[in-house]
């Protein structure tokens, strides 16, 4: 499963989007620490193939089940100045924080002055700074742990000898303002830096910047670019009316804004993009599902995924191009066609592809 941290200072809107995204009704309070202990939830990754896939394969009164992929979403306490050292609820953000895959960093950039920010004013730029440090100040400290560790393992082991100077090149680069994963160094998993995982900024904008955004989440966006990470605009107060809608209602009131869909789906495709995923799908009479795999995964893994039979026993793969199978109204068709092609173990899996795997065990 996807999981997706989101961090932020306090007050910056973590809980609004998380309830409006998982309808989870978390505590969302106008003061600091509102969010004590973690909120989890787990939430359904929107898919419009999937629809179209139903379709195809209704008979009838008989429509397939849809059966989507999910992401789970992790709202964490509001990090303040001084958590590496434990102020705040610092600790406890910090150990949340290492459980999940990506970082959904959420940056207020509204103004309300009945919102209290808790450095005084709105300055996104300058939250992400205050974050980052801590971030950064914690991984510091962890691998100087570390280093004195191997200082007295390397002399009689290549091994640690080569694992301690990594330590020391990832300690450099920090102090030097450097996150772990923009170090160009490889930093193995079970280092578990918290400046190594993925990040997504999520601007917090007022409902009328929801489509275009504003100054302040434009800064934002461009220090992302810098970084070569990604920077998502959401009204969380937007999303939160949205959620209480049925679909026909959410279509109009997001149209009233400019908006073509809700902004969690921007979110999601966002995570799956910086964590290298992607959605293979399976669809029949009986059930159309989607499933996800890194990319780059071959045939067999992607067969895994649904057994681990399958991946053992694999012989070939079915494959068409979702909006391919649809165009064609039938798997039938689409074979007369020649659209449906047949793959072997060396397939690497493209996003969107309907699969129907052969296996023996």
């Amino acid at each position: 499963m996807l999981g997706i941290g989101i961090v932020g200072l306090p007050n910056v809107g973590k809980s609004t989007l998380f309830n409006a995204i998982t309808k989870a009704g978390a505590l969302a309070a106008n003061y600091p620490f509102a969010t004590i202990d973690k909120n989890v939830g787990v939430v359904a990754v929107p898919d419009e193939r999937l629809a179209a896939l139903r379709d195809l394969y209704t008979k009838g009164e008989r429509v397939p089940p849809v059966v989507p992929t999910t992401v789970e979403f992790v709202d964490i306490a509001g990090l303040v100045k001084g958590a590496s050292q434990g102020e705040g609820l610092g600790n406890q953000f910090l150990a949340n924080i290492r459980e999940v895959s990506a970082i959904a960093h959420v940056v207020r950039c509204f103004d309300d002055p009945n919102v209290v920010h808790v450095a005084g004013a709105v300055d996104p730029l300058s939250d992400i700074e205050t974050i980052e440090t801590e971030l950064a100040l914690a991984d510091l400290a962890s691998l100087e742990k570390r280093a004195e560790r191997l200082r007295r393992s390397a002399k009689g082991s290549q091994e640690d000898a080569e694992t301690l100077e990594l330590t020391r090149a990832l300690i450099t680069k920090l102090a030097e303002g450097v996150p772990a994963r923009l170090s160009g160094l490889t930093v193995p998993k079970d280092f578990n830096l918290l400046t190594a995982k993925p990040v997504i900024y999520v601007c917090n904008v007022a409902e009328a910047d929801a489509a275009s955004g504003n100054a302040l989440s434009e800064a934002v966006a461009q220090h992302a670019s810098a970084q070569g990470a990604q920077a998502v605009v959401i009204s969380a107060q937007l999303e939160g009316e949205l959620s209480e809608l049925d679909d026909a209602e959410a279509a109009e009131f997001l149209q009233s804004y400019g908006l073509s869909e809700p902004g969690l789906n921007r979110l999601v495709r966002s995570g799956y993009e910086v964590l290298g995923l992607l959605t293979f799908l399976t669809a029949g009479e009986k059930e159309v599902r989607a499933w996800t795999v890194p990319k780059g995964s071959r045939a067999p893994q992607a067969a895994g995924e649904i057994h681990t039979d399958f991946e053992r026993g694999f012989i070939r793969a079915e494959v068409i191009a979702w909006d391919k199978l649809v165009e064609a109204g039938s798997l039938a068709a689409a074979k007369s066609k020649g659209w449906v092609r047949t793959e072997g173990k060396e397939y690497v899996v493209r996003d969107g592809d309907v699969m129907h795997f052969l296996f023996n065990v």
